[in-house]
């Protein structure tokens, strides 16, 4: 008789040590694509799981500030070469428990390799500036300084790469960790922590508590001895966050959500505009903040262009992320499913012009997982609910635009400000177009996705809160600048009144 394998189980990090939650309880992680798959039990913590991880990074502060910053980067460059050795594993972790597409699962795990490359390089480069005093025999210069036990909420759509924005910068800088990953996808992040444990990251440094964000991330949120909170999720847990964190002027960074735009003109490459459009759209099965859920297309080649896009998006393969020839995979979970399917009745009723699309898909191979048609509305207004709201899903919504100056007013007119694209193939109004779209990032002639990890991400109005992910914007957030006045005039100088 044969029976059933145990699942795995997997417990927190705290302190250095694999410990179970003090709850006793664990929760199901399953395979969106096939739910009968478990793909093992995560920890549902409790707050006093959370104290205790602070704790332990407080603790484990004392002494990671004080390591060499180009020794820290050490400990990192071992880590990209284990997440290199184990990228093709880790991918297929993700897809099991994500949903995308094993292309896409690599290009996560490969955005945290980049990113644990890149920081490791800042070891050596954590610059200051010096710069002549006003004042004779005096030295004036300035420093980057750690700030202390970061917490960090990661989202399930980009379970490694988001996390490495978080953690590579922070460590490096002399911080130490405590991260609650989202509870569709702690698998990821489990091994983004045991690559790094084992890479040489002391004891207390690097901490994981698995659980619920009221939880968890609540208490990770209010914890006086945490003054660095980094969150990427939904518009609406951030602004709860922000509000947490300001009685105590905590570091905040907060990533929200998007509604991004591919405006495409009369002079485009159309074969080009249709690859991005399809890409930026259903990549990720739209389940990106900067998925490119809106697509404005000139009057003059609207149906054209729209004939072309339709044709393409019909014939993309949905299916499970790890068969190569699935172009598409499911949404996260059914609450995110039946938020696609919502919001396709609030665009019928809206009068938008259903294209293609607009079902779920269940039965045969889709009876298990959370499938949804990739969906086109067309003859969009501007100010539809379709094309205001982030649906989070492969729902694309097509608006006709006069020209470039009306494309603008409507990429611009909506309250999230992350990613913008427009195909063109004049020089002048793609300088213009970069000038004037009030987004954190502007592509010409590719879509909305595609961000590199020397630069920085993140957006304006309610995407974020000014800060940057990645690149050296990502220091600047988990550092805090010290100004060195050393006079060695060996008498009394006041500035600005002696010097006049």
């Amino acid at each position: 008789m044969a029976t059933a394998v145990a699942p795995r189980i997997f417990k927190n990090f705290i302190n250095g040590e694999w410990v179970e939650s003090r709850s006793g309880k664990a929760y199901e992680n399953r395979n969106p694509a096939n739910t009968d798959e478990l793909v093992g039990m995560f920890a549902s913590s409790t707050a006093e799981d959370a104290d205790a991880a602070v704790d332990a990074a407080k603790e484990a502060y004392k002494s990671w500030r004080l390591v060499p910053a180009p020794k820290r980067a050490e400990i990192l460059f071992r880590a990209a070469e284990l997440l290199v050795q184990r990228k093709e594993q880790f991918s297929k972790d993700m897809t099991r428990e994500m949903g995308k597409v094993l292309a896409e699962t690599r290009g996560d795990v490969q955005e945290a390799i980049d990113m644990t490359y890149y920081m490791a390089g800042e070891g050596r480069r954590l610059f200051g500036q010096t710069t002549p005093s006003e004042l004779p025999n005096k030295f004036a210069m300035s420093m980057r300084q750690s700030v202390g036990v970061c917490a960090m909420i990661t989202p399930w759509n980009f379970p490694m790469a988001i996390p490495s924005w978080k953690i590579m910068p922070a460590l490096i800088s002399g911080n130490t960790v405590v991260i609650k990953p989202a509870q569709d996808t702690p698998l990821s992040v489990y091994n983004l922590v045991q690559v790094l444990t084992e890479a040489g990251v002391p004891r207390g440094v690097l901490n994981l508590v698995g659980g619920s964000g009221s939880t968890v991330g609540a208490a990770l949120t209010e914890n006086r001895d945490v003054p660095v909170v980094s969150f990427t999720g939904s518009t609406e847990v951030g602004r709860v966050i922000s509000k947490t964190c300001a009685p105590d002027f905590k570091h905040c960074s907060l990533e929200m959500g998007g509604k991004n735009i591919i405006v495409v003109m009369d002079d485009a490459n159309l074969d080009l505009a249709v690859d991005g459009a399809v890409w930026g759209g259903f990549g990720t099965t739209g389940q990106r903040c900067t998925a490119a859920s809106r697509v404005a297309v000139h009057k003059s080649v609207y149906n054209e262009f729209v004939s072309r896009f339709v044709e393409r998006v019909k014939s993309l393969k949905v299916g499970d992320g790890l068969d190569a020839s699935t172009e598409m995979g499911p949404c996260i979970n059914e609450a995110q499913l039946k938020t696609v399917m919502s919001y396709v009745e609030i665009g019928k009723n809206e009068g938008a012009k259903l294209l293609t699309g607009g079902n779920r898909l269940d039965g045969g191979v889709y009876a298990k997982g959370w499938f949804h048609e990739p969906t086109v509305f067309g003859d969009c207004r501007p100010n539809m609910r379709i094309a205001q709201e982030e649906i989070f899903g492969p729902v694309v919504c097509v608006i006709p635009i006069h020209d470039l100056e009306d494309a603008i007013d409507v990429a611009n007119g909506v309250p999230y400000g992350l990613s913008a694209s427009i195909y063109t193939r004049n020089v002048n109004r793609a300088f213009q177009a970069t000038r004037d779209l009030y987004t954190g990032i502007v592509y010409v002639n590719a879509p909305t996705i595609g961000a590199e990890t020397h630069l920085p991400f993140g957006g304006t109005k309610q995407t974020g809160n000014g800060h940057r992910e990645a690149a050296i914007a990502a220091i600047d957030f988990f550092t805090e600048w010290k100004t060195v006045y050393i006079d060695y005039s060996d008498k009394l100088q006041r500035a600005q009144i002696d010097n006049n």
